[in-house]
């Protein structure tokens, strides 16, 4: 029969031989375990069976020090007592706020990045067109360095003979722009007198007395405000296009000078297991752009030259003025041949009717020409692009950029396309 359960605990027997007994480890009360977890508080670790564990679940080691084993939290709190300012509280890193506050920012620096680039847009407009004509140019500087001639000289050289065009075409057009001009004024009285004598005239002035009206506009204070703010903005307009040019002569010289520095310096940007590729990448697409233009000068003096000859034969006035106008406007794309071809047959049409008829049929079997057997002939060893990505380029440049953005548009895509079908389409037939 068992014996019944005592509340004290039985004493173990003596061993034998009459060994002393090892008492027994006291055991370990539940109650004070408990204390010690409200004692650790929210912060501190929680005491379990397999020793303090940290609240989110790290196990929290006791540090050991000389009066014994001590609880993190407290450790903590005796290292924070010697800070000036107490103990650091909880990172803010997860805060909603600060996050909405960091994002704010991001969006106030993109914003400010985008105004001051349209703040800058013409001096970066500038930049583009010189880095631009000094890639065009720079084919004749290396045909001239191939030469033996050293690039310093071949440089002088190339941008001598660029001047030189801007020169003459200044010389062309100024002079008889200021003859015409001269003309008008010293005439202007022998144009009232046979408005003044023509019989509608007369009629229209009879009954809404418009020369009357005309005197009192030109005599009022208005037309003095007018025409002189008129003339302020056409001199602020020159004076800005004539800095604008010699902006852009001046950055295409040091430009060209600097073309090789610059392409070491922009391949040095990509790493180090690519850097080949993008070389040659980058030197195809400089060569295809230097094409291009080096082309479309070609296509231009060849129009230019051949309208020269063309006026001349008509005797139509200032025909080396219409002619340079006519390879300068032939640079635009899809409309600038038509822009120059429309001033020269308007001249011809002042010379006669017959003249300017003659005039509109000669631009119109040209164009045809130009754009079939010339422009093909010259552009098929420098750039390959689709007539409909050339197009394309084009109207959006066009619409980006104005005139600058049709240049460069077609090169622009040239580059493209380059890029999508040496490095695009063999990565897609890789994966």
């Amino acid at each position: 029969m068992p014996e019944p359960l005592s509340s004290d605990r039985a004493e173990p027997a003596a061993p034998a031989g009459g060994a002393t007994a090892v008492p027994a480890a006291p055991a370990v009360a539940t109650a004070p375990a408990a204390s010690a977890v409200s004692a650790a508080g929210p912060d501190g670790p929680v005491l379990t069976s397999a020793g303090p564990v940290h609240p989110h679940g790290t196990p929290a080691a006791p540090v050991l020090t000389s009066a014994g084993p001590v609880r993190p939290s407290a450790a903590a709190d005796a290292a924070s007592a010697d800070l000036p300012f107490g103990r650091p509280g909880r990172s803010m890193r997860n805060n909603p706020f600060v996050f909405g506050f960091t994002a704010a920012l991001g969006v106030l620096t993109a914003w400010w990045l985008v105004q001051a680039v349209m703040s800058a847009s013409s001096v970066l407009i500038l930049i583009i067109v010189s880095l631009f004509l000094a890639i065009g140019l720079n084919p004749a500087v290396e045909n001239l360095h191939r030469r033996g001639l050293p690039r310093l000289a071949a440089i002088t050289v190339v941008f001598l003979g660029v001047i030189a065009v801007f020169a003459a075409f200044g010389l062309a057009v100024v002079p008889p722009l200021t003859t015409q001009s001269t003309d008008f004024v010293a005439k202007l009285p022998q144009y009232v007198q046979e408005l003044q004598n023509n019989p509608m005239i007369r009629d229209l002035d009879q009954r809404f007395q418009l020369l009357d009206k005309i005197q009192q506009y030109v005599t009022s204070g208005d037309f003095g405000s007018q025409m002189f703010g008129g003339v302020l903005g056409f001199g602020q307009v020159l004076i800005g296009a004539v800095f604008n040019a010699l902006t852009v002569l001046v950055l295409t010289l040091y430009f060209l000078g600097s073309l090789n520095s610059l392409k070491k310096m922009a391949y040095r940007l990509v790493p180090r297991s690519r850097r080949t590729r993008a070389g040659l990448l980058g030197d195809q697409i400089i060569d295809s752009i230097g094409g291009y233009v080096a082309g479309n000068l070609i296509i231009s003096l060849i129009a230019g030259v051949t309208t020269f000859f063309f006026l001349v034969i008509m005797e139509v006035p200032y025909a080396l003025a219409l002619a340079l106008i006519v390879a300068l406007t032939d640079l635009i794309p899809m409309v600038g041949a038509f822009i120059g071809a429309g001033v020269a047959s308007l001249v011809g049409f002042f010379v006669s009717p017959t003249v300017g008829i003659i005039c509109v049929i000669f631009f119109t079997v040209y164009q045809q020409i130009e754009n079939y057997w010339i422009a093909p002939s010259v552009m098929k060893s420098s750039v390959d692009v689709p007539p409909l990505a050339t197009i394309v380029g084009a109207l959006v440049g066009g619409a980006l950029l104005g005139v600058v953005g049709a240049l460069l548009g077609i090169p622009m895509v040239a580059a493209v396309l380059l890029i999508v079908r040496e490095v695009v389409m063999p990565r897609q037939e890789r994966a």
